[in-house]
């Protein structure tokens, strides 16, 4: 059964797009069958994958919205062990469609329980807004990551998201856990990344992934060539980053299973995160911390 995560954050520009594909790709490759849902009526992470616009091209929009059967939307993303759930800017529509909809929070969930079953991992990329796709998005995940940039206004962002996420395990989604936090857009060569990267380290302690996305110029030239930066230049700071993260990610799960967690996850990480950033926002920022690079195993760095 698959393990469903959203990448989450209502900020624009932090990766989501970036990770979804990246870290697809790299779970593929791990020999982890996975699929990724576009939950962005951008497409993004469509083109990024190497399809360009087609307005013939049956979508998430049709699934959601006209009951059209999944299996006649999922493409093979061209990566051995990957698909993809297109999208296009017709899912504008579907959040306002979905309003009248009896169980309109769940419509996604019900979409893609019959695949469950075919795929290890299915990442769904958000767009940067906590509308009703990304409601839906959650609401059928079992834990959501959040990538955050590297820099000071992140962590007001990111409570204002935890607060959501709270609100939403209360009253739709009981067992939503957080996935992980992403530290991404690193750049070591900067004391601002380096003291960020601690701080919030200091503040959400082991729910920040240890691998840490740098800036990195073969990870922003890789979806011009519609193809994940391992396939573009496997070399790079980013593939090599991309493919920690998908380690860290199947030894988390392969560490729930063991304690007998699985995908039924308290979520009580998310409660101490919570609280953490949001005790955070009313200081007025992030503590004060060391600048020592983040103590992170995840290669940062530029190219």
């Amino acid at each position: 059964m698959a393990r469903v995560i959203a990448i989450a954050n209502q900020k624009g520009g932090v990766g989501k797009t970036t990770t979804a594909v990246n870290l697809g790709a790299s779970l593929a490759a791990s020999e982890q069958r996975t699929l990724i849902i576009d939950c962005d009526p951008q497409g993004n992470t469509t083109s990024a994958l190497g399809f360009p616009k087609d307005p013939a091209r049956r979508t998430l929009y049709q699934s959601l919205i006209l009951d059209e059967p999944l299996d006649r939307i999922i493409l093979d993303a061209q990566v051995e062990g990957l698909d993809l759930i297109p999208s296009d800017k017709n899912l504008v529509g579907a959040a306002i469609e979905l309003v009248p909809i009896e169980n309109r929070e769940y419509k996604l969930k019900s979409v893609i329980s019959g695949v469950l079953a075919k795929y290890n991992y299915i990442l769904i990329d958000c767009a940067p807004s906590l509308d009703l796709l990304t409601v839906n998005a959650l609401a059928a995940s079992d834990s959501v990551m959040v990538p955050i940039q590297c820099e000071y206004l992140a962590l007001e962002g990111v409570s204002e998201l935890l607060d959501t996420l709270m609100r939403l395990r209360r009253t739709i989604n009981p067992s939503l856990a957080i996935e992980g936090i992403l530290l991404t857009m690193y750049d070591d060569r900067t004391t601002l990344s380096k003291q960020v990267a601690a701080d919030l380290r200091s503040f959400f302690g082991a729910q920040v992934f240890e691998t840490v996305i740098p800036r990195n110029v073969r990870l922003a030239e890789a979806p011009s060539h519609g193809m994940p930066v391992m396939f573009y230049d496997i070399h790079s700071k980013g593939a090599e980053s991309y493919i920690q993260l998908a380690k860290e990610v199947i030894a988390n799960a392969q560490k729930r299973i063991r304690q007998g967690i699985g995908s039924t996850d308290s979520g009580a990480g998310l409660n101490t995160a919570a609280a953490a950033a949001t005790a955070g926002a009313d200081s007025g920022g992030l503590p004060t911390g060391s600048a020592n690079g983040g103590g992170n195993g995840g290669s940062p760095g530029t190219e």
